[in-house]
């Protein structure tokens, strides 16, 4: 979340940053300004009372002393009176810091001097393209036509077992899924990133770290009984480590990688542009995530563009990298880019990556800080991307490598599927 000092320092200037969002926040952030005085205030008035009740429980024993019983009595009474009231200001107290982190959790992240103008999609900028969109044959498939000739994937099976949006991979469909996911982290770890293996349930304070809560929680599973969320994307669970941390100067950068099954809601997602594997329920990815120092993240982050970039371009995927507009952004970014690799059946653009910096928006919520040379703690900034989503990489493998004899397999995963081609 944004820090009250950004807020309270210069509000006009945040309410203008936020507009390149979408987002009007004058209301909220004149009510979080009102809030912080009430809690400063507040908090005044009780070290006051503090002071001042420390002050008349020490004269009492000494009034005992003198012989002064009146005057001793007196400030007991006092000193009751100062307690009551003070039960008072500690709730006032209590009740205006609650406030105010609930304002500020519905608060979305600054966008960067980087982000475009704009309000949707079509606003985006494209950065870069590259790959060749290939000419496929007369009579070529899509790949749900193609899952079902070569039977690797079965979209009514999932349905049979546990409903739209959650396919069920067989044969060389399966290994192929395998396949992708080990290449994808083989690669992390070329490229210096940690393995991590996290859970795929998160608790409430998880949810809350990473801007999940209180923003989507219409798009995630929520088991009821035990409170806990089913993760979005392994983003979650492994920026959540260093949840309530405080690193070593020394320690950063910190370069995590993970894979995991991801889940989501995708509530009132229908239609021709969803069929397939273009949006399940239920997918694989490989995430990666870094923490850093402030002056360090963008340059981070252009690293990791590069290292996506070089995923695509390894499974001979036509691609395109696009800065998002202010509009399109997600809550709690700070500038994003999105990968896409083209579809040649279905003739569109898929979504295969975000990769993001949050800045020290992600870490003031998790209290992820790191302590420097002169023993100051700050905020680090945390950023992740994809690298890489599975679903639509493989809709769009199946669509752009097939051929009158079968589906060719990009040079870089045969060694992973133990097969050239999909026949």
């Amino acid at each position: 979340m944004l820090t009250l000092k950004i807020i309270t320092e210069n509000p006009q200037e945040v309410i203008h940053q936020l507009a390149k969002k979408q987002y009007d926040a004058g209301a909220i952030i004149a009510e979080v300004i009102e809030t912080d005085k009430k809690r400063k205030s507040t908090q005044v008035v009780l070290d006051g009372n503090l002071a001042q009740l420390n002050t008349l429980s020490k004269s009492i024993g000494q009034l005992m002393k003198e012989g002064q019983k009146t005057s001793a009595e007196q400030a007991r009474q006092e000193v009751a009176a100062l307690k009551e009231g003070n039960k008072q200001l500690e709730t006032d107290l209590k009740e205006a810091e609650n406030k105010l982190t609930a304002l500020l959790l519905q608060i979305p992240n600054l966008p960067s001097d980087r982000v475009p103008e704009g309000k949707r999609a079509e606003d985006n900028v494209v950065e870069k393209t590259g790959g060749r969109i290939p000419d496929l044959y007369e009579g070529a498939l899509p790949h749900w036509e193609l899952a079902k000739k070569y039977d690797l994937i079965d979209f009514e099976l999932g349905v049979k077992i546990a409903g739209a949006g959650f396919p069920v991979y067989k044969q060389q469909g399966a290994r192929l899924q395998r396949a992708l996911i080990n290449f994808f982290l083989d690669k992390a770890r070329e490229a210096g990133y940690i393995e991590i293996q996290p859970p795929y349930v998160v608790n409430e304070d998880s949810g809350y770290g990473t801007g999940q809560l209180p923003d989507k929680e219409g798009q995630m599973y929520h088991c009821t009984a035990d409170n806990l969320y089913l993760i979005p994307t392994a983003e979650v669970p492994v920026t959540n480590i260093y949840r309530d941390v405080i690193l070593d100067e020394k320690e950063l950068p910190i370069k995590n990688t993970a894979y995991s099954a991801c889940f989501r809601r995708e509530a009132g997602s229908y239609g021709k542009d969803v069929r397939g594997l273009n949006r399940l329920h239920q997918f694989d990815k490989v995430e990666i995530v870094r923490i850093e120092k402030p002056e360090h993240s963008y340059e981070s982050l252009q690293e990791m563009v590069d290292y996506v970039q070089s995923l695509v371009e390894q499974l001979e995927l036509p691609w395109r990298i696009l800065r998002l507009c202010g509009g399109d952004m997600s809550f709690t970014s700070a500038l994003t880019f999105d990968f896409e690799v083209f579809s040649a059946a279905q003739k569109r653009w898929l979504e295969v990556s975000s990769v993001s910096n949050f800045e020290n928006y992600q870490a003031n919520r998790l209290k992820c800080r790191y302590r420097g040379e002169d023993k100051k703690t700050q905020l680090c900034h945390t950023l992740n991307g994809s690298a890489l989503a599975l679903p639509r990489i493989v809709a769009a493998l199946l669509e752009n490598n097939q051929t009158p004899e079968g589906i060719r397999i990009p040079k870089a995963l045969v060694p992973y599927t133990g097969f050239d081609m999909i026949s």
